[in-house]
């Protein structure tokens, strides 16, 4: 079996008390942009928008050249979490499960918190809802975001801290900064280095920005264009340069932050996006976007600083992707692992150190799983990357170099280097085996002491529709009581135990009194809405875009006791049905909250 890029580090030692009186340790920060481009930064040649905080860490610490993360967003998390390509971790998608990073993997934050780190996760998680998937499960001690994968509305928007629902305060990539700083600052104040990642979501859609930032780029003259200009949405083009300009300034506040509290030295920074920009703006002529295993859509920014350890305005050639930071971390930070699973990120040290005098090429993967359509039998898509060339899905070979825009195929030049690549990328779909399914995992309940099934992750039956196309925020709608109305979730309750069961909903005033039940096996609840909530959907009045997509519009909806019901241990589907409807719809369903009784 075939291995890209492997890394095995010797295993060291050391207690979690032993590590936290180790002072000299660095602290760890690191900020993930949600669909930022390689072309999105001023440091890069864009000079349609201004981002000084962002482009200091390039002038005090490394730019890496090229570096490659995955096409989509969950991918590029597990990636950074594992060290391992993501498709080898479970995950498949971005969504309805998918996106969830099997159980047996050991993930960064876990080998932080063993070495006596504080650790903290601040954003959008997207690898998975429920224990033991749940951030809080993965080593991260403090979460505050959401663990979805979209979210609806970016302005006091509904948001969970360490499994419990609450509200946002503010504009959410100002908020979760916030948090991240008192965080840092808390275990600064207790002596205690600390792991903080804080991964946005934005400028991800919906396209919503505070007026202070979209009035600066609203008449902008825009010099950098795609290199199809006609291509380019200009509305969706300029929000989403307000909004990487809001992400620059909460960049600031942290960098200002770390120098508040006399820890620049003492600190790693590291700032990256997880796929290529979200629409068609300029990106240094690279063929492909978001979504695209070309150029365009993998290859992304990625800074780093360290004051007095590494070099200040050093570009790295060498290429290196999101699987390399675990071993590159953990080196630098002398923290201890060993894990089963071969990793197939490197460290990059030798890089970061000048000790590169024998750093060999490598291939790197670029994966999408099996999408059917048109009567074609579904299959993987694979692009492999070294110093140089890209062979794309297709076969046919590009030199990036010199040609970024993949316009003349060079595989009849080099038949030698295109059979290594085809092997290599057949290897590691091979070597993939029953990942490459469809995913077939139950969600977990009754791993904490509180589960949460959102809409997201049930499916709808007969006329129950969701409320837009993308399930990440949506909820369940038109459940007007037709016969094979229903919404199940596939789930696997760890023990037998009592919960208390809300369902969090909204009803018109006209609909009050419908009857329902939810059953798993041979229990069943039963349930009557007795009070209209009706609140309006909102969020359109806040993009900047005259067409948010797939995105959902959001409403407040409000928790509803149903009463308690006891689970079996087992798999099976918990199903929310009704049985009598005396009006036009029993109600909308955002989630289940189940609670274990103690």
């Amino acid at each position: 079996m075939v291995w890209v890029a492997v890394v095995v580090i010797a295993q060291r030692y050391c207690t979690p008390a032993q590590s936290a009186e180790r002072p000299s340790r660095p602290n760890i920060v690191i900020m993930l942009a949600d669909d930022q481009g390689w072309g999105d930064l001023r440091v890069h040649g864009n000079t349609n928008l201004s981002t000084p905080n962002i482009d200091s860490l390039a002038h005090d610490g490394v730019l890496f050249d090229r570096f490659y993360v995955c096409p989509v967003c969950a991918p590029t998390r597990a990636e950074f979490l594992t060290g391992r390509y993501y498709a080898r971790t479970g995950v498949r998608g971005v969504s309805t499960g998918q996106e969830r990073i099997n159980s047996d993997e050991v993930t960064i934050a876990d080998l932080f918190q063993q070495a006596g780190y504080a650790t903290g996760a601040f954003g959008k998680w997207h690898n998975g809802s429920q224990f033991p998937y749940h951030p809080n499960a993965r080593g991260f001690e403090e979460y505050y975001g959401f663990t979805s994968g979209h979210w609806g509305h970016y302005f006091d928007p509904m948001l969970e801290h360490n499994n419990e629902i609450t509200r946002g305060k503010g504009y959410i990539t100002d908020d979760l900064t916030t948090h991240a700083m008192e965080f840092m600052e808390t275990n600064h104040e207790r002596g205690k280095p600390f792991f903080c990642y804080l991964p946005y979501n934005t400028p991800h859609s919906p396209m919503q920005v505070p007026d202070e930032y979209f009035d600066k780029v609203a008449n902008r003259p825009l010099k950098m264009h795609h290199r199809n200009p006609k291509q380019e949405d200009m509305p969706h083009l300029r929000a989403a340069l307000a909004m990487c300009e809001n992400i620059d300034w909460n960049v600031g506040r942290v960098l200002k932050k770390i120098d508040e509290l006399s820890i620049a030295d003492n600190t790693i920074v590291i700032y990256f996006s997880d796929n290529g920009p979200n629409g068609w703006r300029w990106n240094g002529g690279m063929k492909g976007r978001k979504g695209s295993i070309d150029e365009g859509g993998v290859r992304v920014p990625m800074l780093m600083r360290w004051p007095g350890h590494i070099d200040k305005r050093k570009v790295i050639k060498p290429i290196a992707g999101a699987i390399d930071l675990l071993p590159t971390l953990t080196e630098l930070a002398s923290v201890p692992y060993a894990t089963k699973k071969p990793l197939d990120g490197q460290s990059l040290v030798p890089l970061l150190r000048g000790n590169d005098t024998h750093w060999n090429d490598r291939m790197l993967i670029s994966y999408q799983p099996p999408r059917g359509g048109k009567g074609k039998t579904p299959e993987p898509r694979v692009s492999v990357r070294n110093q140089r060339f890209r062979l794309d899905a297709a076969g046919k070979l590009y030199d990036i170099t010199a040609d970024p825009g993949q316009n003349t195929d060079v595989s009849n030049r080099h038949p030698d280097l295109v059979r290594e690549m085809k092997r290599t990328a057949d290897q590691f779909v091979e070597e993939l085996g029953d990942l490459v399914k469809p995913d077939e995992r139950p969600f977990p309940v009754g791993e904490a002491p509180t589960t949460l099934l959102p809409a997201r992750d049930g499916v709808e039956h007969g006329s129950v529709q969701r409320s837009a196309r993308a399930p990440n925020c949506s909820y369940f709608t038109h459940w007007v009581g037709d016969p094979d109305d229903a919404i199940t979730w596939d789930i696997e309750v760890s023990e037998t135990a009592t919960f208390d069961v809300e369902i969090f909903y909204t009803c018109a005033a006209d609909d009050v009194g419908a009857e329902f039940q939810l059953e798993f096996a041979d229990v069943k609840l039963t349930g009557k809405v007795t009070q209209a909530h009706d609140p309006p959907a909102y969020g359109g009045e806040a993009d900047r875009t005259p067409n948010r997509g797939s995105e959902s519009y959001v409403k407040d909806f409000q928790p509803m006791s149903v009463g308690k019901i006891t689970l079996a241990k087992g798999r099976g589907l918990l199903k929310l049905s009704a049985f009598q409807v005396p009006g036009n719809e029993v109600m909308e369903v955002r989630l289940l909250r189940l609670s274990k009784q103690k």
